[in-house]
Parts: C-alpha cells; sequence; structure tokens
C-alpha cells in the first residue's frame, strides 16, 4: 500500500485509540479540561473520546475524508489548550513527566498538518 494511502488509515488509527482511550481510562482526561469550560470535566472527556471516534470513522472513509481531514485539523487545534493546562499543572511532577506535557505542546503542529494533509489527500472523491 503505497504511502499516501497508508497516511489516513494510520491518523484514523491514532485518533481511533485516542478517542478510545478516553472512555477506558477518563481520569487522565478529566485532569487536563480547563475549568473554565462549563459542566464536569468527565462529560468534556466523553464528548472529546467520541469526537476523535467520528473524525477516526470519518478519516478511514474516502467518501467524507477531506472534511473529515479539516474537521480533524481543527479538532487538533481545539486540543491545544488543555495540551497548555497539563503542561502548566505537570510543572512540579518528575523531569520526565514534565518533558512528556511540555512535548506535546509542538507535537500539536504536524498533527495539524498531518490532518490538512489527509484532507488534500481526500480532495475530489465523492
Amino acid at each position: 500500500m503505497p504511502r499516501s494511502e497508508r497516511s489516513p488509515l494510520l491518523l484514523a488509527g491514532l485518533l481511533a485509540t485516542a478517542g478510545i482511550t478516553h472512555f477506558v481510562a477518563p481520569r487522565q482526561y478529566d485532569a487536563t479540561i480547563p475549568r473554565a469550560l462549563p459542566g464536569t470535566p468527565r462529560t468534556w472527556t466523553y464528548a472529546s473520546g467520541a469526537a476523535e471516534l467520528a473524525l477516526a470513522a470519518g478519516v478511514a472513509l474516502p467518501r467524507t475524508r477531506r472534511v473529515a481531514g479539516l474537521a480533524t485539523a481543527a479538532f487538533f487545534a481545539g486540543v491545544f489548550p488543555a495540551n497548555v493546562k497539563m503542561a502548566v499543572d505537570w510543572r512540579n511532577r518528575p523531569a520526565p513527566l514534565r518533558a512528556a506535557a511540555l512535548a506535546r505542546l509542538p507535537l500539536q503542529v504536524p498533527l495539524v498538518l498531518w490532518a490538512r494533509g489527509v484532507a488534500r489527500s481526500g480532495e475530489g472523491r465523492s
């Protein structure tokens, strides 16, 4: 399978795995939900997990890939505040955990670019 055909499936796999973990281990995600959001952190955790599962399905299907890829790029940008909160909250944790939290911040850029690339690969399909 050529790389261009694998990329959307790999992205879909990443999204699906992340989405599932929101339901299997929600506590770790609850802690990253910014306090300024209305409702409970668990509601946001489950909603974002469901969104990731829906995005995974959309990216996996050629017919919906373009729109789902763009929505995924927006989603990755939208969860950036949670990553910032995690980095701030973990500033006093042991160095490896602190480094992991900080590493998530610049990781959002390649994720957004990957999703945009997948969206471009889906252009012209219907």
